[in-house]
């Protein structure tokens, strides 16, 4: 995730100014991108004032890394990011109950598996999906 030094908490909503400054790209050419790349929806509130989620952050992220440094054209680009807005709207699956964690004899089955968040595993899911379709192709 981009390194923001503004004391907000790493999963707090960034303003187009503070996405811009951090990942280094203009505030013009992020709205330009919110054109371009349908999955590119930040909130607007009033005023018309954008506030980038973490999920946003990360688009824009992997939209720069296409566009600006593996030379994508912004047509290849959107097709190489057809998959990464499902996978980010995507519904998560709630985790198992807390009774399905454990064997009978009551031990965890993994040490880590009750620390696992559904956002991570909704991450690691989307992940795998383009690592299958990947060697499909």
């Amino acid at each position: 995730m981009a390194e923001f030094e503004d004391g907000k908490d790493q999963g707090a909503l960034r303003t187009i100014g503070e996405l811009g400054e951090a990942l280094g790209i203009k505030t013009h050419v992020l709205r330009y991108w919110e054109d371009q790349f349908p999955q590119l929806k930040p909130l607007k509130r009033s005023g018309g004032r954008r506030y980038y989620r973490p999920e946003d952050v990360a688009l824009v992220r992997e939209i720069d890394r296409l566009v600006n440094r593996d030379g994508y054209t912004l047509r290849g680009a959107r097709t190489a990011l057809k998959d990464f807005g499902s996978a980010v709207e995507a519904p998560v699956e709630a985790p198992p109950a807390p009774a399905t964690l454990f064997e009978p004899s009551g031990r965890a089955e993994s040490p880590a598996a009750e620390t696992v968040s559904p956002e991570v595993i909704a991450r690691l899911r989307a992940i795998r999906t383009r690592l299958a379709e990947a060697l499909t192709a």
